[in-house]
């Protein structure tokens, strides 16, 4: 009987995806990286490796999601479609490779806001097209309010330093850093606990007028689909296996990038704002679509805009912290041409959030948005080049 479950579950998590065909490349990037020195195809092929164990890790989440509740739910998918960046940014942190680590993050906020939510609502919108589906407006203002405070975290840094107002130069910033990170942690618990304990029903359907539907439990346990295709523990089994996994390839992708951008002549801004968030919200991208298109603009926001608030609010401060751990200098200064993307992008999905109304039309928006954005990061060179090599650590 186990083996016939391990079998079972095997089929069903590994081979009922086609997407699942790119595992393959994981260890062939591994074999390239060995047998030669082209780290141009080490990095594409980790990349393409890492595609599928991310999707699958959002789809490890979703099982488990089934067994914990809505709001739960809705935090682990946030939080576990965030793991592969954030795997990618501490092992590029150990390697002193501040900049990655810092554009990659900002990168995945750009991707889950513009890329993810666009995507979300514009599918949403042609398969509900002759209505505007509705969601509630309470939480997308509460998530607004969090990016806008993660803004006001890196903005400050950033002035402090290009206006050489320090009062100890070159020491200040850093210790704004580490103390607004701190902040910023405590703030994300507090939202946790609200999310948790007060707004318990956050997730619950909303119908056409925008009030919370008495029969959204009722509809969900009549959803066929909605029924978990494997156990709690193997969830949380496939969830460690692909975690694992995915740490392993990362620390090739992160050693291949410098590589790659000299191979491909592509900026690393280029390959760390763009290329690996998409990787990494592979799992976001699916489960955000997948509710719109079911109606459950809800959830696609709690997985979209919660994932952004999740990198805002904990995982840049989480990274400064880790980077004062080990000795590695990080800070909030990203500079002002990527704060003010940031900020753009923030004010910009805040105004199309305030009606708590969404339609095709606004998510063509939101992706004509990204395309823009990732354009601009394509032209884009950084001031501080030094800051892209890899930083000597630092006892701590």
């Amino acid at each position: 009987m186990l083996s016939n479950g391990v079998c079972r579950s095997i089929k069903t998590v590994v081979f009922s995806n086609k997407l699942n065909l790119l595992m393959p490349f994981g260890p062939v990037a591994i074999l390239v990286h060995i047998l030669t020195s082209n780290q141009g195809l080490v990095f594409f092929f980790s990349l393409l490796g890492i595609t599928p164990l991310a999707e699958r890790l959002g789809y490890a989440t979703e099982q488990l999601a089934f067994y914990t509740g809505a709001t739960v739910g809705g935090l682990l998918n946030a939080t576990f479609g965030n793991a592969t960046e954030l795997i990618i940014s501490i092992h590029a942190l150990r390697g002193g490779m501040i900049r990655v680590v810092q554009q990659s993050l900002l990168g995945s906020i750009l991707s889950n806001m513009l890329l993810v939510l666009g995507c979300a609502f514009f599918c949403g919108g042609f398969v509900f097209i002759k209505k505007e589906q509705v969601f509630n407006k309470s939480t997308a203002v509460v998530n607004s309010g969090l990016l806008l405070m993660a803004v006001m975290g890196l903005l400050f840094p950033a002035v402090l330093h290009y206006t050489h107002s320090e009062v100890h130069f070159g020491k200040s910033e850093l210790a704004l850093s580490r103390f607004s990170s701190c902040i910023m942690l405590i703030a994300y618990g507090a939202y946790l606990y609200y999310q948790l304990k007060t707004q318990v029903h956050q997730y619950v359907p909303l119908n056409e007028v925008g009030s919370p539907s008495p029969s959204g439990e009722s509809q969900n346990a009549d959803d066929n689909d909605e029924e978990p295709e494997i156990s709690k523990w193997e969830a949380i089994i496939w969830l460690a296996v692909m975690t694992a996994w995915i740490s392993f390839l990362s620390e090739y992708l992160v050693d291949a990038i410098d590589g790659a951008s000299k191979a491909w002549h592509i900026p690393i801004a280029f390959i760390s704002v763009i290329l690996l968030p998409i990787v990494g919200n592979a799992a976001e991208h699916a489960s955000a679509i997948m509710f719109a298109m079911k109606d459950k603009l809800d959830i696609s926001l709690g997985v979209a805009i919660g994932s952004s608030t999740q990198i805002a609010m904990f995982g840049i401060p989480f990274c400064v912290v880790f980077g004062w751990i080990i000795g590695c200098p990080m800070d909030l200064n990203f500079h002002l041409f990527e704060t003010a993307v940031l900020f753009i992008t923030v004010i910009v999905v805040a105004f199309l959030l305030q009606e708590g109304t969404s339609n095709y039309f606004k998510g063509l928006m939101l992706i004509l948005c990204y395309l823009i954005v990732a354009a601009s990061f394509f032209v884009h060179v950084d001031p501080t080049k030094g800051r892209d090599t890899k930083t000597p650590l630092k006892n701590p």
